[in-house]
């Protein structure tokens, strides 16, 4: 049950069409927030996740944005200030993945990811700033490859996750003194439609973890819904874990 802690909060999560990024906006709006999304390709799914938040009566705004062009993430934040009337919580969630040998890593996926998963949270949150007020929150969702690497072919996702990590920390730092919060969520394994709870690779993954399954993305959704409130307050700069025991 929503406890509705958001209420009269403004938030932009990027790369919310689907996935965890989609539950993430589910559950700010059913907690009380007004949300705006970022999505690039998935059209239909950011149709679809309007229309159902907003049956709810919650207020949800689509924008669409690629998440590896600095002008685009700007006039994303701007067009979410405009539409909600300011900005409280930022949800740097777009990325991308790309697995592959080293010596075998195509240039253009390299500097795919780099642009999304590391320029398109740096371009968000440096864009973002000037709007959000003291007390505000910033939550980047990582993943725990940042912290182990099962199986080869990872380095590069891995390289971009560890880079969250560190810019978490580091901007946590520098804002701490006007309240505002930052945190870095990251999840291990869980069932979306890119990594879905089934095949040899879902089993492998099983197995080195400590709960013996996937997670779900209400698992990160809720996590996220609660250092983006009041109680939260006290924790900056932590790169935290939801992984049921993948690092253990």
């Amino acid at each position: 049950m929503s406890t509705a802690h958001l209420t009269g909060r403004r938030a932009l999560v990027t790369g919310g069409s689907r996935g965890i990024g989609a539950e993430i906006v589910r559950r700010l709006a059913a907690d009380g927030a007004a949300v705006a999304f970022t999505y690039s390709a998935s059209g239909t799914n950011a149709e679809n996740l309007v229309a159902e938040v907003t049956a709810n009566g919650a207020k949800v705004v689509a924008i669409h944005a690629d998440a590896a062009d600095p002008a685009q993430n700007e006039a994303a934040v701007e067009q979410a200030v405009a539409e909600l009337g300011g900005l409280d919580i930022v949800v740097n969630n777009a990325a991308v993945a790309h697995m592959a040998p080293i010596g075998e890593y195509p240039p253009q996926q390299f500097d795919r990811l780099v642009a999304i998963n590391i320029g398109g949270m740096f371009w968000t949150t440096r864009s973002a700033i000037k709007h959000l007020p003291d007390g505000a929150r910033i939550i980047n969702i990582g993943s725990i490859n940042a912290d182990r690497v099962p199986g080869p072919g990872v380095s590069v996702y891995a390289m971009t996750k560890g880079a969250v990590a560190s810019f978490t920390r580091g901007l946590a730092r520098e804002l701490g003194p006007r309240g505002i919060t930052v945190n870095n969520v990251q999840p291990g394994p869980i069932d979306t439609d890119a990594n879905p709870d089934e095949g040899d690779f879902a089993e492998s993954l099983k197995q080195v973890t400590a709960q013996g399954r996937y997670g779900h993305t209400n698992d990160v959704a809720s996590f996220v819904s609660f250092l983006a409130g009041p109680e939260s307050r006290y924790i900056t700069g932590a790169n935290l874990n939801v992984d049921g025991g993948f690092t253990v």
